[in-house]
């Protein structure tokens, strides 16, 4: 799985250049009709920073070899991106509000990434 985290990194970070563009060009007139512009661009910031995350995690793969801990953070980086910035991407077009709980079970795997990430470069 770990060896995979700069794949999935770099495979986000394309797909939130993407989700970024299409908010501020294609959603534009629905996200600002709505109101949800600002949720569609922090769901696209974490999105990105969090790729930038999972690359960072195949670098330390590539450092240190592979982990429980540094696997952990490349489940837990793309299981933020899903749960958080995916259901603010919902939500921020009207998807169903039942949606909203998931944003901080996205948000909580974030936070599970970056503790698993310093664990993995604590000193040996």
């Amino acid at each position: 799985m770990t060896a995979w985290a700069g794949v999935i990194g770099a495979a986000c970070g394309a797909l939130g250049v993407a989700a970024g563009a299409f908010g501020a060009h294609g959603l534009k007139p629905v996200l600002e009709e709505r109101g949800t512009k600002p949720i569609w661009e922090l769901a696209a910031t974490y999105h990105l920073l969090h790729a930038v995350a999972l690359v960072l995690v195949a670098l330390t793969f590539q450092a240190r070899g592979p982990s429980t801990a540094l696997t952990t953070a490349t489940v837990a980086f793309t299981a933020g991106i899903v749960f958080f910035s995916g259901s603010l991407y919902v939500l921020s077009i009207g998807g169903p509000r039942w949606m909203g709980p998931i944003t901080p079970l996205g948000g909580t795997a974030f936070i599970v990434g970056w503790v698993a990430l310093a664990l993995a470069w604590r000193p040996a």
